[in-house]
């Protein structure tokens, strides 16, 4: 199902340390069909240098909104994803639905321990780190989807207060006031998923969405396959309102 008609604004969240240039296959996909952006956040792309906070990465997202007439469809992966999360808990009413991926797994304990202590080692040796990041996105991803994780620059230094950050947000609180349609995707092989059923539950109008095959990463292998995702968000939303519509007019 898409969207018959265009206009439903959507924002896209970029993951950690990479920035919005990594959505340009999957914006080139959907093409002029919906007005789009893809913000970079604080401490990312042509923001490097700034400091990371979640507050500021959702203030980044709703002014990226508020560019598109100030409601939105956002998707996110994995930071993106966090970063929706929270966009949405702080500002339901210009979220018009959530395409969440890679983020279903709470941000603490054993597992977050393992990323804290992860980011730290990136932290100190920077460009050691982005050279391997660039080298695992060309082995698990084809050239575009690859070259455009890297075009807007890796900036690893930033990892340790973006761990911070997302383990200080609460998730599951954000989701349980957000009122609207979402969608929690993960690939079948994400380590993310470890708490999906969770997330679920804590929705109010939520549905999982399972990828055969998929990893962290891989799921952007096929832009195609992403950008039809999107876009079936899309036109649900896009039914709904005009369903509301409809009915009010009655």
């Amino acid at each position: 199902m898409e969207s018959k008609e265009a206009g439903l604004p959507i924002v896209f969240v970029h993951g950690m340390r990479v920035s919005g240039t990594m959505w340009r296959p999957v914006m080139q996909v959907i093409g002029e069909r919906h007005p789009m952006a893809a913000p970079d956040l604080p401490g990312h792309g042509e923001r490097r240098g700034e400091p990371f906070g979640m507050s500021d990465a959702v203030a980044a997202v709703a002014d990226a909104v508020d560019e598109l007439g100030g409601r939105a469809l956002l998707v996110g992966l994995s930071l993106g994803g966090y970063v929706a999360l929270a966009t949405a808990g702080a500002h339901p009413d210009r979220v018009l639905g959530l395409v969440a991926m890679g983020c279903t797994a709470l941000p603490r304990g054993p597992f977050g321990a393992v990323y804290r202590g992860a980011a730290r080692l990136a932290a100190r040796h920077p460009e050691e780190a982005n050279r391997l990041s660039a080298f695992a996105f060309r082995r698990a991803l084809p050239r575009p989807q690859a070259d455009a994780m890297v075009a807007g620059g890796l900036i690893s230094e930033i990892t340790p207060s973006v761990v911070e950050a997302v383990q200080g947000t609460d998730p599951l609180a954000s989701l349980s006031v957000y009122p609207g349609p979402v969608w929690l995707v993960n690939g079948e092989r994400d380590h993310f998923r470890r708490h999906e059923r969770r997330f679920l539950h804590a929705c109010r109008d939520g549905r999982l969405v399972i990828r055969p095959r998929c990893g962290h990463l891989t799921g952007l292998t096929g832009a195609t396959d992403v950008a039809r995702q999107v876009l079936d968000a899309a036109a649900v939303i896009t039914a709904r309102t005009h369903e509301a519509t409809r009915q009010g007019g009655v």
